[in-house]
């Protein structure tokens, strides 16, 4: 079966102690799955478009437990690579509340993406009558061969004709600002759409403008992009959040209107903009991939868990003008 997006990347276990309590003080954990790349091509699916999450998970039932949620949220699982070895990574969230952040701890070293190596996917099968690729800058930093991996995906991508996206998503706690330079900078090749913030521009290119306007034009000098897509997030509150995104595209900035988001759950929410854009720009329109973006994390933000449990009929209603009394 071919589909419309193929994602690529890690899902791990993700345990979170209610009522905001610390680690310390957990006594029972709310189990939820999540990782970028899954977290998209279910944004993308709920959306209406066929989706496949390519990854290497352990046959085990924690590996299945992700395979399951895949499934249950529309996202194909047909092309992860099984396997008895390794193990699945976990990580805990801890939800803060102002001044305290919300924080995360990874349990992921050895995981079963980690040691996924060049030739374990058959990225031609997996392609065939496919029309765009997504990854993000998470995927290369849980290895050497996942990069390489990675690498080798983009490259199988661009030989099909297929239309690339990266979210650079710069994680610390994976690597640090050189190694992601090197890593990002060498993948940008292969890349048509990126997506990314202000912030992360610095860090892993060392690029900066006067405004994010001025950075998205110099990262498209410096690379051969189609689009750049920059998210905007204004932080007064753990809890509450302006959101917004502009897209740059042959010396042209896009805007869009910006949300008042009341959070439940932001983990997801740059994902959830990741699936609206290329939803837009699987029907050739930036500016609709823009809205839908912006619209869909917003949505995303409201609701617990990595996933968007969105609906496109929300996307639209939201698209036409909030409206928050009760429906019934």
């Amino acid at each position: 079966m071919s589909y419309d997006v193929i994602t690529f990347g890690e899902a791990m276990i993700r345990l979170s102690p209610p009522n905001f309590r610390r680690l310390e003080q957990a006594r029972t954990f709310d189990v939820q799955v999540g990782g970028a790349e899954l977290n998209t091509a279910v944004g993308l699916a709920r959306l209406g478009r066929s989706t496949a999450w390519v990854s290497r998970l352990t046959e085990n039932p924690l590996g299945r437990l992700i395979a399951n949620h895949a499934r249950e949220a529309g996202v194909s699982t047909e092309h992860v690579v099984w396997t008895p070895e390794d193990r699945v990574g976990v990580y805990y969230l801890e939800f803060g509340a102002a001044p305290r952040a919300s924080s995360v701890l990874y349990d992921r070293k050895g995981s079963a993406i980690a040691a996924i190596r060049p030739g374990m996917v058959p990225w031609a099968r997996v392609f065939a009558g496919v029309q765009w690729f997504h990854v993000t800058g998470i995927t290369p930093a849980l290895s050497a061969s996942a990069a390489e991996t990675t690498r080798e995906a983009l490259q199988a991508a661009r030989a099909a004709g297929i239309r690339t996206s990266i979210d650079l998503n710069y994680r610390v706690k994976l690597w640090g600002q050189a190694e992601a330079g090197r890593c990002m900078t060498d993948l940008m090749q292969f890349c048509d759409v990126l997506l990314t913030t202000e912030e992360d521009l610095e860090r892993v290119f060392g690029i900066t403008g006067k405004d994010y306007e001025e950075a998205a034009a110099r990262v498209a000098e410096r690379f051969p992009l189609q689009v750049v897509a920059i998210t905007l997030r204004e932080n007064p509150l753990v809890w509450k959040n302006s959101w917004t995104a502009i897209a740059y595209q042959d010396r042209r900035v896009l805007r869009t209107r910006t949300y008042e988001v009341e959070i439940v759950d932001r983990l997801g929410a740059g994902d959830s903009f990741a699936a609206g854009l290329i939803h837009g720009l699987l029907d050739g329109d930036l500016q609709k991939g823009l809205d839908w973006g912006v619209a869909a994390s917003a949505l995303k933000h409201t609701l617990p868990g990595d996933f968007p449990w969105i609906t496109r009929a929300e996307v639209e209603a939201l698209l036409k003008g909030p409206g928050l009394r009760i429906s019934r």
